[in-house]
C-alpha cells in the first residue's frame, strides 16, 4: 500500500457491503481513512460485518435497503445528501446458475434488477451529489462474465457486459463534472 496515499475526508457508499467483495472494499476504503456506510437488505448480516468492520475504523456505519427498491435507493440518496458522499460503488449482485431455457420471467426480473437496473438508477440518482464533491467517484463491480462464457448464466453476464458498457460512457459523459467511473471486473 502507497503511504502517502489517503482517502481521509471521504465519504463512501458500498453496496452489498455486508459480506464478500463489498465487505472487503468498505474495509480498504476504511484503511485509507475514508468514511465508509455499507448498504445491504439484510439488516442481521449489516450489523455483524459492522461489528467487524469497527476493528479497522469507527468511521463505519450502515444503512439497510434494498437497491431494488425506489424506497431504498431514496434511503441512500438522503444519507448521501446529508454526508456529502463522494465515493459511490456499485456492488450488490446476484445469479441464479442454469440454462437460459429454465429461466422464469421472474428470475430474469431479480437478475436484471440487482445487478444492472438497481445500479444504474442509483448512480443516476447521486449524480447531483457526487457533482457537488471536488472529486467523485464511482466504482463498479463487474465481472469477467461480461467480456467472455464462464459458466455464470446468460442473465449474469448480459447484466455484468451492459454495467460495463454504462461505465465507459458514463466515464466521458461526467468527466467534465470531476466525476470518474471505473468498473473492476473479478
Amino acid at each position: 500500500m502507497m503511504s502517502d496515499w489517503s482517502l481521509k475526508g471521504e465519504h463512501a457508499i458500498v453496496t452489498g457491503g455486508s459480506s464478500g467483495i463489498g465487505k472487503a472494499i468498505a474495509a480498504e476504503l476504511l484503511r485509507l481513512g475514508a468514511t465508509v456506510c455499507i448498504v445491504a437488505r439484510n439488516g442481521q448480516r449489516l450489523e455483524h460485518a459492522l461489528a467487524e468492520l469497527r476493528d479497522i475504523s469507527n468511521k463505519v456505519g450502515m444503512l439497510p435497503a434494498d437497491v431494488v427498491s425506489t424506497e431504498g435507493r431514496e434511503a441512500i440518496k438522503a444519507y448521501a445528501e446529508e454526508q456529502h458522499v463522494s465515493i459511490l460503488v456499485n456492488n450488490v449482485g446476484t445469479n441464479i446458475r442454469k440454462p437460459l431455457s429454465q429461466y422464469t420471467d421472474e428470475e430474469l426480473e431479480i437478475v436484471f434488477q440487482t445487478n444492472l437496473l438497481s445500479a444504474v438508477k442509483l448512480t443516476r440518482d447521486m449524480y447531483k451529489i457526487l457533482k457537488q464533491a471536488d472529486s467523485a467517484s464511482v466504482v463498479n463491480i463487474g465481472s469477467v462474465a461480461g467480456h467472455m462464457h464462464i459458466r455464470t448464466g446468460s442473465p449474469y453476464g448480459m447484466t455484468k457486459a451492459a454495467l460495463e458498457q454504462m461505465t465507459k460512457n458514463l466515464a466521458v459523459e461526467w468527466a467534465a463534472d470531476n466525476i470518474r467511473v471505473n468498473l473492476i471486473a473479478p
